[in-house]
């Protein structure tokens, strides 16, 4: 019975990437373009990690350091995607009503629950790790026996972790006494954002680069060098592949932690389900309190884009599982802001100037990377989203594209606004300031209006109105499409600006007169760039509305 339940699951995936058993070009071309994404990133990882590996054992140990600081990040990123969607699955999904009418007991449930959770919120965290993590096997010269060990890690982590955030929410919407839905995953998310912000600190990373603070270098050297947390699964993972990539040997404590820590995990979070899942469920069932007016008593005022964006907003902040994900992601910007002001740049050997502007031509791609993931995760799906409701807006005098273009500058003043915080911030916290402040200004906002359109063309072209919630419309071949579509735009908008910045920046630290020359190849960067993403977001705009009134 438990197999059987995957069954829908199962076709649902073969329909989507092999429909009526063949191999279209469209999925043999995804998978092409995605080994290609690795493939580059496997090769940057193996320049950046051989860079540190290269310089003394110093670097070693700091690239060691770096590895187990990915895979503890990668952790705690598990855990938090797993509790958000345990809460959706487990607890309000539509389909609950059919399973539950069904001969099976909450146990089969809880299989078939995990098994589809750990597939929705770990494949592209799988995807992108194996590269990274493969890099430290060629730069250290692993030999061929790293990479099953490698593998073998990452699908403990990930099964650990999975099974970790399933079982915690099971017990805590167990005891919490929340009347609302919402509310459970309010505190779901807090909890994360303590537990992450106490991982982060205990980590101290910015300790890594900063040996001063250390009264002796040996004293440093043994402070960075000490493996990570034993008590942290991810740790284990951690410390085992350090170790072989070291000496070539195996802890087989560490292993059988891993190999026995994924069933036991399992089995207690399937105990769990047993016996506290009834009582959570009906308390996750139970309706909003309080008075609600339905009437309205202000002045009416008709207006397509005053509607539609109203609509937007109240979809978001009603459905608690997206709109409690701004608490993870305030976290993340101000962890990700604070390593800005951790950079001991006056350390470098380069001019410091050099290497400020340099990071915060670098800081370009990795917004571009970060907007790209966050309209994957809220914007892709948005079409999708009103479900079998579309049907209003097809019947209603507003036409495909003008809805598409609201929903295109709903999301693009939140995008926009994280863009201009994470550059401008970072700048201010660098003293940017010139020619180079501008760059990033304008490059950041080209790559956001450009992925945001093209956000909104791939969710109009793949839209899954029969889709459970916006988290499992990311399973998709859509999905994947977009997220390397907009990423390889990111690349080459940003690319595409190095060799121009880096000569007229040059010229001016120096304090020479500028060339007609760099001035010419700037402007000739920004209407480029201008022209292929409105080129991108005009391409996939037009198929959209096609597939949509088709």
């Amino acid at each position: 019975m438990r197999l059987r339940l995957l069954v829908p699951f199962l076709r649902t995936m073969r329909n989507r990437f092999f429909p009526a058993g063949t191999v279209p070009v469209k999925s043999l071309a995804v998978f092409l373009f995605g080994l290609l994404v690795c493939l580059v990133l496997y090769l940057v990882s193996v320049r950046v990690v051989g860079y540190f590996h290269r310089q003394s054992e110093l670097g070693v140990i700091l690239s060691l350091k770096i590895f187990q600081m990915a895979w503890i990040v990668m952790f705690a990123m598990l855990i938090f995607s797993s509790m958000v969607s345990a809460v959706s699955t487990l607890f309000l999904s539509q389909d609950n009503e059919i399973i539950f009418s069904a001969p099976v007991s909450p146990a089969e449930i809880y299989f078939m629950r995990y098994v589809t959770t750990t597939f929705y919120t770990s494949w592209m965290m799988v995807i992108f790790s194996l590269p990274v993590f493969g890099a430290y096997g060629r730069v250290f010269q692993a030999g061929i026996l790293y990479w099953p060990l490698m593998i073998v890690c990452v699908v403990a982590t990930v099964l650990i972790a999975s099974g970790l955030g399933m079982g915690l929410t099971v017990v805590l919407v167990r005891f919490f006494p929340a009347r609302q839905t919402k509310d459970i995953i309010f505190y779901l998310s807090l909890c994360f954002g303590i537990f992450i912000y106490i991982i982060f600190r205990l980590l101290r990373p910015e300790d890594l680069v900063n040996p001063d603070k250390y009264a002796h270098f040996v004293e440093y050297l043994s402070s960075i060098s000490q493996p990570a947390g034993p008590y942290v699964p991810a740790a284990w993972s951690a410390n085992l592949l350090s170790l072989y990539l070291l000496d070539r040997e195996i802890d087989w404590l560490l292993v059988a932690l891993l190999v026995s820590g994924t069933p036991s995990l399992f089995f207690i979070g399937e105990w769990a389900m047993q016996h506290f899942f009834s009582v959570g469920f009906t308390r996750s069932q139970e309706s909003f309190g309080g008075f609600r007016s339905f009437t309205h008593r202000g002045r009416y005022r008709p207006g397509a884009t005053r509607w539609i964006f109203r609509k937007e907003s109240k979809t978001f902040l009603r459905d608690s599982a997206e709109w409690s994900q701004l608490f993870m992601i305030a976290a993340l910007v101000v962890v990700y802001l604070y390593s800005f002001k951790a950079l001991p740049v006056e350390r470098s050997p380069m001019q410091t100037e050099y290497v400020t502007n340099l990071i915060s031509f670098l800081n370009v791609g990795m917004t571009g990377f970060i907007i790209t993931s966050l309209a994957g995760r809220f914007v892709f799906p948005a079409v999708g989203a009103e479900t079998a409701a579309f049907w209003l807006i097809q019947s209603s005098p507003l036409s495909v594209n003008r809805f598409l273009l609201y929903k295109f500058l709903f999301y693009l003043v939140p995008f926009t606004v994280l863009s201009l915080l994470l550059v401008v911030t970072s700048d201010a916290l660098l003293a940017i300031s010139g020619p180079m402040w501008w760059f990033s200004v304008t490059a950041s906002l080209v790559i956001c209006w450009t992925v945001v359109g093209m956000a909104v063309g791939f969710g109009a072209l793949y839209a899954d109105f029969k889709a459970e919630n916006r988290a499992a419309a990311l399973g998709g071949m859509g999905a994947l499409l977009f997220l390397f579509t907009a990423m390889t735009v990111v690349f080459l908008i940003t690319a595409g600006g190095a060799l121009p910045m880096y000569h007229f920046m040059k010229r001016w630290i120096a304090g020479h007169e500028m060339l007609l020359v760099d001035k010419i190849s700037l402007l000739a960067w920004l209407a480029g760039s201008l022209l292929l993403g409105a080129l991108s977001v005009a391409f996939f705009w037009r198929k959209g509305c096609r597939s949509l009134t088709g």
